[in-house]
């Protein structure tokens, strides 16, 4: 048959790249990054300059289109393959990021109409300016004893697509009337390419409450929520729900020309972006939990057994590997906290001994961080500068640092930073296990664990386990690909089972993090201080946080 490659499309939050892979070793032939055009609208709108209110985060949807148009015949171009010999494509994408559309799946926002209509553009997984609808999604499904609610920890978040649409519907009904269905913008872009407007089971069962027996919520539900979303399902979620591993479709002859492939390529079922990477990094059984760790964090876990456990963000059969359950739980800010310190908070004379040493400001921090012990910095800090996704489940919290004193020096809070986003992964680890799922392989894949030995290092300290790291740098690309190559099939030289694509395709190095004896037993201390401070600021104790959200809320509309 032939050398058979497939393709690979990840969606992140400021850009999308593809890979393309040999089907037969998971060899990656070629990389491109597209940078989002639009970025992350979180300010204006392009365009008219419309402010936008705070916890908004919007992107437009001719940005996706632009990954496409840009990367996917750049790595072509790079790999010299034939298009002849790519057997299939996949895609995956930060979730719940969403968007409403018209009969035809054109997006609203490119209507005239609705130009300046900051609901009719994209809303990003991390707008969290649902969170008054999400809060009304949790007590009423709790009041109703919604079985459904178990399923994602007694918790459904602002970041999901029921709380988004339904601030859609109370904000702008307008906006509401008019789309024909809010899709996935993952499905939408396998939309664009096979025009089948299908939607994955993964995004539905993670982020749109649909479960594979008792798909989604009784319209009896939603009306107890506002008796104008009491057929929600049947008018804004239409759609079949396909599985992962199924083939979606096959590119129309319009999107192969787009894409300089084959009509007829075989598309896979989207995947979320964090789910595509445990495959991708090689984890196809149960006891197996991958960190894909790069902006925010999402921890996939893979179990025989369904259990519900306090604040996961879901547990779907089918909806990572199919044949077993797949848990997800996440820290919404990682990569983004410590972004943010370099950005906004790093003097001067640290930019300057960077630059003079030829480091950057997070290597330079890296390494002095590095020289310190744990606990030798005297701070502790809690990791919710973008809110609490897991276990507590709450947009309206935000970030504390405890022992900050005159001689505290911009290293010592860097590394708190980092030990911080590690003891968060302990708490939901050890949340997972209380609840009698067992956690017995450690993953790490994504941006940072392949950047910051210091991070990894910590987190292996901090949770007492060994971890080991994915080979690929673009794990949840690979895993994409893979899906590709599993829809394709064996008869089209690609794979029956994503098991079977796995043991080829994916590799960890050889390489792994041990945690270190003496350095756990300090953070077992500061461990037990944190789980402190997380009960404190987050189960009720002190409501400092909400308090000055809700002033800065008021100060802001004056």
């Amino acid at each position: 048959m032939g050398k058979r490659y497939a393709i690979g499309v990840d969606y992140g939050t400021e850009s999308g790249r593809a890979v393309i892979v040999d089907v037969d070793n998971g060899e990656e032939l070629a990389v491109h990054v597209t940078p989002y055009p639009h970025g992350v609208i979180d300010e204006r709108l392009p365009g008219s300059g419309k402010p936008l209110e705070p916890n908004w985060a919007l992107q437009h949807p001719d940005d996706y289109m632009e990954v496409l148009r840009r990367s996917v015949p750049e790595v072509l171009r790079i790999s010299g393959v034939d298009p002849a010999q790519v057997i299939g494509i996949g895609i995956d994408f930060t979730a719940c990021t969403m968007l409403p559309v018209d009969k035809d799946g054109n997006p609203l926002c490119d209507q005239e109409a609705y130009r300046d209509e900051p609901h009719a553009y994209v809303k990003l997984w991390k707008h969290h300016a649902a969170q008054d609808e999400a809060n009304r999604i949790n007590e009423t499904a709790e009041a109703r004893g919604e079985l459904f609610l178990s399923r994602y920890g007694g918790k459904t978040s602002s970041e999901w697509m029921v709380a988004k649409a339904w601030q859609i519907m109370n904000e702008a009904p307008e906006v509401y009337e008019a789309a024909d269905r809010f899709m996935e913008a993952a499905d939408w872009t396998v939309l664009q390419l096979t025009g089948n407007p299908v939607r994955s089971s993964c995004g539905a069962g993670y982020k749109a409450f649909w479960h594979k027996a008792d798909g989604y919520p009784s319209p009896d539900f939603f009306k107890a929520l506002d008796p104008k979303l009491e057929r929600f399902v049947e008018t804004k979620l239409a759609g079949d729900v396909v599985s992962l591993g199924t083939k979606a479709g096959e590119l129309t002859a319009e999107a192969a020309d787009m894409l300089g492939l084959r009509a007829g390529t075989a598309v896979a079922a989207s995947i979320i972006d964090a789910h595509a990477g445990v495959p991708g990094t090689g984890a196809v059984r149960s006891g197996q939990m991958v960190m894909a760790m790069g902006t925010s964090l999402c921890h996939m876990l893979l179990s025989d057994k369904e259990i519900h456990a306090e604040g996961i963000s879901g547990v779907v059969e089918d909806g990572i590997i199919p044949g077993l359950y797949g848990y997800e739980a996440g820290q919404p800010a990682v990569g983004d906290l410590f972004g943010w310190f370099v950005d906004h908070q790093v003097p001067g004379y640290v930019l300057e001994a960077a630059a003079i040493e030829g480091l950057s400001v997070h290597g330079w921090l890296e390494r002095r961080a590095a020289e310190l012990k744990p606990g030798e910095h005297g701070l502790l800090a809690l990791d919710w500068w973008n809110g609490n996704r897991s276990v507590l489940v709450d947009a309206d919290l935000s970030g504390m640092i405890v022992g900050l004193t005159l001689q505290t020096k911009p290293e010592e809070i860097y590394r708190s930073l980092l030990e911080a986003t590690a003891f968060g992964t302990r708490k939901i680890i050890d949340t997972f296990e209380a609840a009698g799922v067992e956690v017995n392989e450690l993953f790490a894949c994504g941006g940072l664990p392949q950047r910051n030995r210091l991070l990894m290092q910590i987190y292996a300290d901090v949770t007492g386990r060994e971890i080991k790291i994915a080979a690929s740098t673009q794990t949840p690309a690979l895993g994409a690909a893979m899906f590709g190559a599993v829809a394709a099939g064996a008869e089209r030289g690609g794979y029956d089972s994503i098991a079977e694509a796995a043991a080829k395709m994916a590799h960890v190095r050889e390489e792994t993090y041990l945690p270190n004896a003496a350095n756990k037993a300090v953070y077992d201390e500061l461990y037990a201080a944190y789980n402190r401070l997380h009960d404190l600021f987050g189960r009720g104790g002190c409501q400092v946080m909400k308090e000055l959200l809700s002033i800065k809320r008021l100060q802001s509309e004056a």
